[in-house]
């Protein structure tokens, strides 16, 4: 192995340490503990280290951001290949996507900690882009093949996201799914599924 290969791979190994590190602090102590002395304490290396990966602690959160919504897309496009109608598809992808939020709260909750992203974020982000892409096909389609062909399926899109987020949110206030909230969660996609 080269100078050069040795160096890249060094510089991944030190990266994934931080990262490590990071989300280690997270889970323990929650995102608003995090920062780059903490990193720096934890990995002991020095603080320009950290800043020799990434240029702050953003750049950092943006890394599990990009994570997070990398693993909810494809959660949700591995279980939409599961069922043949796009229907169906909405239903198990709502239960994917709840099921989501509570095995990864602090993915979940740094992925939307303002909410549901909006659409210029959404324009800057091939990861949000292509999760939001998932639903909106399986809306374009049911909307297709139901009786209101001519509604709007991008409103639908976010009809649809503002349940499941809604919901995932009341839930995560209470620190943790209760049985209740599953039964709400199913009323609710539903009755969405019926207005397609």
């Amino acid at each position: 192995m080269g100078i050069i290969e040795r160096r890249q791979r060094q510089k991944e190994e030190v990266r994934a340490l931080i990262l490590e590190a990071a989300w280690k602090i997270a889970r323990e102590e929650g995102w608003q503990a995090l920062s780059i002395r903490r990193i720096a304490d934890a990995i002991e290396y020095s603080i320009p280290v950290i800043y020799a990966h990434f240029a702050n602690k953003e750049a950092i959160l943006s890394e599990f951001t990009r994570q997070g919504f990398t693993m909810l897309a494809d959660r949700l496009n591995e279980t939409k290949t599961t069922q043949p109608e796009p229907r169906q598809q909405l239903e198990a992808m709502s239960q994917t996507y709840w099921d989501f939020a509570f095995e990864q709260k602090e993915y979940y909750q740094l992925m939307f900690g303002l909410g549901i992203p909006a659409c210029e974020t959404v324009r800057n982000s091939p990861e949000l882009q292509q999760l939001s892409a998932i639903m909106i096909d399986s809306i374009g389609k049911a909307v297709a093949s139901g009786p209101y062909p001519n509604a709007d399926a991008f409103l639908k899109f976010h009809t649809y996201w503002s349940i499941l987020h809604g919901l995932v949110s009341i839930q995560m206030i209470k620190r943790d799914a209760d049985p209740l909230g599953q039964l709400i969660l199913k009323d609710a996609v539903a009755g969405f599924i019926k207005s397609l």
